[in-house]
């Protein structure tokens, strides 16, 4: 019979976040994988948790996942445990459990601290809608694609920061965003937590001037429907409404269909439309 993979939540910063079931389940796995043993083994001893562990990080994710499920399928259970918070959400993570379905390989997740939904709570910003980005991209031509991707996003934003690129990631959201409301999130559930919520361009000049520290969770409004509709509208008024008919008609609406998505496109009544049209 096949071992199973534990997903195990561990604490991202508070000690106190750590749960009785994930305490009980690293002390019955057999072996616990994690992202880093020399950081993890502090997290182990502080609950008297004594199962060996191996590390599985980003650079042996592959041939470690490999390994990982051999045990498994040999009948071991295995935990797996991120330096803080929960794996596989942006973490090598999603490899070894996507190999564990490819195996027939029962997977099961401890839930617990999470980095980005905290800060989202703690936002003041929408949370019924978001997107979670985790870090920007490292390459210029795939990070300013994600960026431009970003500018039409309505749903609230999320993404991480090191404390030596934050400047930088701010003045590329100013940009490309334009400003808005942003909470910048610092040191979650530790001694020091900052939670800040200003604007883009606020918390540039603020950080231009004070040097960053620790990591960052960035928590962006999204561009308002309303917006994305005035936006929309605003650019069909630099073509003429003759144009605009001629667009649609191109595309195969026949006279009625195109008045009428001329219509919707302007925020304007149909009859406003027939009424120029029947004028020319």
């Amino acid at each position: 019979m096949s071992g199973m993979l534990y997903i195990c939540a561990t604490p991202i910063g508070n000690l106190g976040d750590m749960t009785p079931r994930v305490v009980e389940t690293l002390r019955s796995v057999d072996l616990i994988a994690a992202e880093d043993t020399r950081n993890s083994i502090k997290l182990l001893n502080h609950f008297e948790i004594k199962t060996s562990m191996t590390s599985y990080h980003e650079y042996n994710k592959i041939e470690k996942a490999d390994y990982l499920v051999g045990l498994m399928q040999q009948g071991k259970d295995v935990a797996l445990i991120t330096d803080a918070g929960t794996p596989a959400i942006s973490d090598p993570g999603e490899v070894l459990v996507a190999k564990c379905y490819e195996a027939g390989i029962v997977v099961t997740s401890l839930p617990g601290a999470a980095a980005c939904i905290t800060a989202l709570t703690l936002s003041g910003l929408s949370t019924r809608r978001f997107c979670f980005e985790a870090f920007l991209p490292a390459d210029k031509k795939e990070r300013a694609a994600i960026l431009e991707e970003l500018k039409e996003e309505s749903r609230t934003i999320i993404l991480y920061e090191a404390p030596h690129h934050l400047v930088r990631t701010l003045r590329e959201l100013m940009e490309t965003l334009g400003d808005r409301r942003i909470t910048l999130c610092r040191e979650l559930t530790k001694k020091f937590e900052t939670v800040l919520p200003t604007m883009i361009a606020d918390a540039l000049v603020m950080y231009e001037s004070e040097e960053p520290r620790g990591e960052y969770v960035l928590v962006i409004e999204g561009k308002s429907l309303e917006q994305k509709k005035e936006e929309r509208q605003a650019s069909w008024q630099s073509m003429s409404i003759e144009e605009h008919m001629a667009y649609y008609e191109k595309e195969g609406m026949d006279e009625k269909s195109a008045m009428k998505q001329v219509a919707k496109d302007r925020g304007v009544p149909k009859r406003e439309i027939y009424q120029y049209l029947l004028s020319k």
